[in-house]
């Protein structure tokens, strides 16, 4: 006999399933998420968490004509699944398969892409609003988890709610986790409410117990009303939201269907805006990650029997960062270190567990954090900011104008800089040398292997100015030997052989190497130069390659436009000269999901590609 999901056919299934039907329904999903990620990877425990609150969505709005906004898209798998790419979901996150987070290309029913946090609310409130001018009538929803609630977007697109009463439904999913264990004054709140779950039942009760007496108990009932924020003020403090205007439902246990159909379809009768606090447990249905949720927020292939990680890095460049970290921070009691939700995959868990009072995650809130750190460097810190390329680019003011504009010593670590491959578009960290290398007072680097990047921790520390480090997801393709004294803006020339030069930042300088061994064997001999600082540029050597008459390569893991290659294609062509410069990087796209091998191939940025733009750039140039 055919199972629920093998035999689900279209959106309007749910609806016509019993509960004990969509309560078996939610098992099977459970099963096949499991099954599905543990081979393709991908975003686990926040999916299991949220299973019955998607089969409650599509139990009570009609999505050819309600909009439902996932925030970030990460717990938007089993949307996917009811939305006709169950029978895909072997491509999840792979090259030319389905993305991880929601694409309007994918789906009609995909009503706005994300894959950044925090933005939800101001989309739905956005298409809210443009129902509204053109006299439509359908319901908009926005989801959106308590981690998500911390950046200041969110809370400025709450303040928007509250202010003109837009009619808009806000779903908080409170699994009291983002990616690690939330922190901050929200999360505390938060808690508060998580104790006075019966506030709801008890005012209700009042209400109709108030309208059964005779004669004065309708006018009591009709009083309550005036009453009811310090009844709050006793059972909840704050009572934060409504005091914005949005009116509160909850809390709402996030896994009883029949609780959570009842709580929406009250809150589609409401014409004001409402916020339905659900509670929910991250990794529901597989005990591993019920109780490792931040391991399984974010996984490769992992085995089901055990919940281990198949081919897991031994060493990577975030787990080095963390090791150095520590250990820097035993020598300088200034050292603090700063991350945004991040304190696992940036590798600062055993510094926070070390120096609790020098640890500070902010929450999901990178504008914050910048600023945090340059105060903190103002007074006299040494502040390292632990953080993604794709997340630091939502801080692109407070870099400009709170750090580099005041030549403040802030450290940014940027992890996942370069294709972080499978979380695709949203999150491939190709921007960073752009924007950071056009910033006054603020020096680049980049590690060419992972000995370098305690070095360039320890070269950072001795400026009294900005300085960020760029260095990639996972480890090493090859060993190399690392440079361990770093001069301002100077390169290191690997192989100082042949007419053309492989100028290569970070970890291309690795490719670049393997591509100079390819060349070998065909008794081709190029130079191999690590520009370690992506800005300054090493004036000096250019100087001399150019007097050589070399041709020069540049390679990069970022896009073209305004990246290392462009800083020094400018300059070369200040001096005019026939030197010529051909540019390797991104092209000016977005750069789709896919394994990073296959992306690096795709753009020429691998061994082989990089072998065939030097056997062209020679045979053109008649250099060999």
């Amino acid at each position: 006999m055919l199972s629920l999901l093998d035999r689900y056919k279209d959106i309007n299934d749910v609806k016509k399933m019993s509960l004990m039907q969509k309560k078996q329904f939610a098992l099977e999903i459970r099963r096949f998420l499991i099954d599905r990620v543990s081979k393709t990877g991908g975003h686990l425990a926040s999916n299991l968490g949220i299973v019955e609150l998607t089969l409650s969505l599509f139990t009570v709005f009609d999505l050819d004509r309600d909009k439902l906004i996932w925030d970030v898209g990460h717990q938007s798998y089993v949307h996917k699944i009811l939305t006709g790419r169950k029978d895909k979901f072997d491509t999840l996150r792979q090259f030319g398969g389905i993305s991880g987070f929601p694409k309007r290309c994918e789906s009609k029913y995909d009503f706005f892409e994300t894959g950044h946090s925090s933005t939800s609310i101001s989309a739905a409130l956005g298409m809210a609003r443009a129902r509204d001018l053109q006299h439509k009538n359908y319901n908009v929803v926005a989801v959106i988890g308590d981690g998500a609630l911390t950046g200041g977007m969110a809370l400025e697109a709450l303040n928007d709610v509250g202010y003109r009463k837009t009619k808009l439904i806000i779903i908080l999913n409170d699994n009291q986790m983002s990616i690690g264990k939330n922190v901050g004054g929200v999360s505390k709140y938060l808690n508060k409410i998580r104790i006075a779950p019966k506030y709801n039942k008890f005012k209700k009760e009042v209400e109709d117990k108030l309208k059964k007496i005779p004669n004065i108990g309708e006018g009591m009932a009709k009083h309550l009303e005036k009453i009811k924020n310090g009844i709050k003020q006793m059972v909840v403090p704050g009572m934060f939201f409504e005091d914005m205007g949005i009116k509160y439902l909850g809390p709402i246990d996030g896994h009883n269907i029949k609780e959570l159909t009842e709580v929406l379809n009250s809150a589609k009768k409401l014409n004001n805006p409402v916020i339905i606090h659900i509670i929910t447990k991250k990794g529901k249905g597989y005990e591993f990650a019920e109780k490792n949720p931040g391991k399984f927020h974010g996984i490769g292939p992992f085995n089901c029997g055990n919940g281990e990680l198949l081919n897991a890095s031994a060493n990577t460049y975030s787990k080095t960062f963390g090791i150095k970290m520590t250990s820097l921070a035993e020598k300088n009691k200034n050292i603090v270190a700063i991350t945004a939700a991040m304190r696992d995959g940036t590798g600062l868990n055993s510094f926070a567990k070390k120096f609790p009072e020098r640890f500070f995650d902010v929450g999901i809130a990178e504008q914050h954090a910048v600023t945090l750190a340059a105060g903190m460097a103002s007074s006299g810190l040494r502040p390292v900011f632990a953080v993604y390329s794709t997340f630091l680019q939502r801080a692109y003011d407070q870099l400009l104008h709170d750090v580099c504009m005041q030549k403040l010593p802030v450290i940014f670590a940027v992890d996942r800089a370069g294709v972080v491959g499978e979380d695709g578009e949203t999150h491939q960290g190709v921007f960073d040398l752009s924007y950071l290398t056009e910033m006054p007072n603020m020096t680049v680097m980049s590690p060419k292997c992972i000995d370098e990047l305690p070095y360039m921790l320890d070269w950072a520390l001795k400026q009294n100015s900005p300085v960020a480090i760029r260095y990639p997801r996972g480890g090493d393709d090859i060993p190399l030997k690392p440079l361990k004294k770093f001069n301002m803006g100077k390169w290191e020339c690997i192989s100082n052989k042949g007419k053309i030069a492989l100028v290569a930042q970070g970890k291309m300088v690795q490719h670049a190497v393997l591509a100079a061994h390819r060349l070998k064997n065909r008794g081709i001999d190029v130079k191999i130069i690590s520009a370690c600082f992506a800005k300054p540029i090493d004036k000096v050597m250019l100087d001399e390659l150019i007097r050589e008459g070399t041709t020069i390569i540049t390679i990069e893991d970022n896009v073209v436009r305004g990246g290392l290659g462009s800083y020094i294609l400018e300059y070369v062509n200040t001096l005019g000269g026939e030197t010529k410069v051909i540019n390797l990087g991104f092209s000016d796209e977005f750069v789709q999901q896919g394994k990073v091998d296959i992306l690096y191939k795709l753009y020429g940025l691998d061994s082989k590609g990089i072998e065939n733009t030097v056997l062209r750039t020679a045979a053109l140039s008649h250099i060999f």
